[in-house]
Formats: structure tokens, sequence, C-alpha cells
């Protein structure tokens, strides 16, 4: 059978469900701060992500580590038990796409603020 080519605007292709893990809000965060602290524990990535659940942060690591962009290290002989977190080289990879839309997002809020303001005001 004939491998397809990956195209993003195909409803089937896996690609998008990439896609739509990488723009969730919480994966977008927990990679930029893995990024910057290089390796994290549990409490501290949930500090650093202020307003994330337990559940969701536990979710969103779950899912980055089944994806292979989240390295997760258990040390059993630790009491209590110690689990750190990291970014794999795949994980890397995607941090200069992430830090260029949060640039951007960062440089722009101020005018898309506006426009809310005045699309509302207009209705």
């Amino acid at each position: 059978m004939k491998e397809l080519k990956p195209d993003i605007y195909a409803a089937a292709c896996p690609s998008r469900e990439i896609l739509i893990m990488i723009g969730e809000k919480w994966v977008c965060l927990v990679i930029g701060a893995l990024d910057a602290q290089k390796i994290l524990r549990f409490g501290e990535l949930k500090r650093i992500c202020e307003g994330v659940s337990q559940k969701m942060l536990t979710q969103t690591l779950r899912k980055l580590e089944r994806d292979g962009l989240v390295i997760r290290t258990v040390y059993a002989d630790k009491v209590p038990l110690k689990v750190e977190y990291k970014l794999s080289p795949l994980g890397k990879s995607l941090v200069p796409v992430l830090q260029q839309v949060k640039s951007w997002a960062e440089m722009n809020l101020s005018e898309i603020n506006d426009n809310r303001i005045a699309f509302e005001q207009s209705k």
C-alpha cells in the first residue's frame, strides 16, 4: 500500500492531530517551562504554569511523554518517589516554533485587544 504524503488540510491526515495537540494551551506552556528550566518536577511545573489543575497537567505530561516530546525519569530509590521531566530532542526541536508564536502573541496583544473592543462597540 502506498504511503500518503502528510497534508494538514486533509481531514483524515494524522498530522492534523499533531497540529491540534501542539496548539493546546498547556502543551505550549509546559514545553516553554521545560525549555527555560531544563529539568523540572511536577510541583515546579504546576507553579510555573499558573492556573493548570493537577489533572490537566498530568494529562498533558502523559500526552507529551506518549508522543516522545518529554522524557519522564522516575527515581524509585528516593523516598518519597522522585519524578523529573525534561524535553526530548524532538521536544527541543519544537521550542523555536513555540517561541515565535509566544513572541507574536505578546507583541500583538495590544492591537488585538483594541480590535476586539472596536468590534464589540460596532455592534
